[in-house]
């Protein structure tokens, strides 16, 4: 079997990616008549390829065969000087579950963070996802944050 290769998206992936990415959105409720509008998933794909943006795709690749994404971004903070690294959504198709794929892009994200001069990387979940957080206490410290949102 070969390895999983973690990389940049590239513009010629969109139709792969937006599989997973709809993988991902429907894991969350977000499908049929809660779908996302097709302007934010555009627009979503067009700012990983604008270097104005601060957010990144990586996918997972085995065999030309697209089998995981991760979407990232950096800000400020209050509480620190260098950027802090939020990733934002972590996807792996069903099929490659329990291969190493979501560690392996977790892993990426954190050397791209490292490397833009991160010293910190986070991520939520829902309270549910119990199969993904087995991962994370794995390759992370739950914070022990509660997180509070209001649309508005």
């Amino acid at each position: 079997m070969q390895a999983i290769e973690v990389r940049s998206v590239r513009r010629d992936d969109f139709t792969a990616w937006r599989q997973l990415w709809d993988g991902y959105n429907t894991f969350y409720g977000r499908s049929g008549p809660t779908a996302l509008p097709d302007e934010v998933t555009r627009i979503t794909w067009e700012r990983f390829f604008d270097a104005a943006e601060p957010m990144h795709a990586l996918v997972a690749e085995r065999s030309g065969e697209l089998l995981g994404l991760t979407h990232f971004l950096y800000h400020r903070s209050t509480i620190m000087v260098t950027p802090i690294c939020y990733m934002q959504d972590l996807f792996t198709a069903g099929t490659a579950r329990g291969h190493g794929v979501g560690r392996a892009l977790i892993r990426a994200v954190y050397d791209c963070a490292k490397s833009a001069g991160s010293t910190r990387v986070y991520w939520q979940t829902h309270e549910t996802n119990t199969v993904a957080m087995k991962l994370y206490t794995k390759v992370a410290d739950r914070s022990g944050f509660v997180v509070y949102r209001q649309n508005i």
